[in-house]
């Protein structure tokens, strides 16, 4: 997608989200607002794109506002949950469309033939096998997680811990490009990608440190973590929009925080992508590390000093 495509469809985007949210469409009284849908909605399509924890941001940022509305109304939260995973995988698809199309082409290919021969048919099939281990552990351990994990002074080690592995992966060596890894990488990726369901880890920021692990370049190790996603999230959004949006029962001003807040993780998602891809041609990941161990070391800070407490 060209440069002043992404930049329209972008602008476009967050300038209608930020009409809907200044107009108060769909809102309902004591619910979530238009505005604070937009400020999670652009959140969102910054940080699931980039390696710094879209869930632990999800978190911290109510958290920091001192927003509980979301933490107290589940079905609300489920519904606008649906709605941000959906903006950010519409934009790395519109991103990414002709890649998109092509691994299609060769995965299919492939299977009618019975057999991998191309690049891009090795490329189809890690990403397809890199989802399942993610899968599983969404399905099987979502909930047990959503329990026992997510509180801010957890998401505050999380960022630290994870942020330290990305720097260290960060200088391994840089010999391979995504056809060059086989099946037992694609499973190591998955199994690592499940871990990003610890709010904190950052789904992007554990693809690609293991991408680096695995010695990928920077760029590659990038726009794998993005086609990672479309799969993964893919799944998320069905399954969840299923169960929570269309047999679930919706909840009062659910449709203008739910549209809002699509359309503000797309414009943000989109340059996002952008920002990244751009960066990493001519930068390392230290700037994402520096921030991960700069927010921790505010939220632990908010909780020493008795301004926020440490759960919420």
């Amino acid at each position: 997608m060209g440069r002043v495509r992404i930049f329209a469809i972008s602008g476009a985007a967050l300038l209608v989200a930020i009409a809907l949210a200044a107009a108060g469409a769909g809102e309902a009284p004591g619910a979530l607002t238009g505005w604070q849908a937009l400020t999670l909605g652009t959140v969102q399509g910054l940080t699931e794109l980039l390696p710094i924890s879209s869930s632990g941001h999800l978190i911290a940022v109510p958290w920091l506002a001192d927003w509980t509305y979301l933490e107290t109304h589940d079905e609300f939260n489920q519904t606008f949950d649906v709605a941000l995973h959906l903006g950010t995988l519409v934009a790395v698809v519109a991103y990414f469309w002709s890649d998109v199309l092509r691994l299609l082409g060769a995965l299919l290919g492939s299977v009618s033939r019975r057999r991998i021969e191309s690049a891009d048919e090795r490329v189809a099939w890690f990403v397809v096998v890199a989802t399942i281990p993610a899968g599983l552990a969404g399905a099987l351990g979502e909930d047990a997680i959503a329990k026992h994990l997510g509180e801010p002074w957890q998401i505050a080690i999380f960022l630290t811990v994870f942020g330290v592995l990305l720097w260290v992966a960060d200088r391994a060596r840089q010999d391979r490009e995504m056809a060059d890894l086989g099946l037992g990488h694609a499973v190591a990726m998955g199994v690592a990608q499940s871990l990003a369901l610890m709010p904190g880890v950052s789904r992007s920021g554990i693809t690609i440190t293991t991408g680096r692990f695995l010695g990928l370049d920077r760029d590659s190790a990038a726009r794998f973590s993005f086609l990672l996603l479309i799969p993964t999230v893919l799944g998320a959004v069905v399954w969840k929009g299923v169960n929570d949006v269309l047999l679930g029962e919706l909840p009062d001003g659910w449709k203008g925080p739910f549209v809002v807040g699509t359309l503000a993780a797309i414009g943000s998602g989109l340059l996002a992508i952008r920002g990244l891809l751009g960066y990493v041609r001519r930068h390392d990941y230290s700037a994402f590390v520096v921030y991960r161990l700069i927010a921790a070391a505010v939220i632990l800070l908010l909780i020493a000093t008795g301004v926020r407490a440490a759960t919420f």
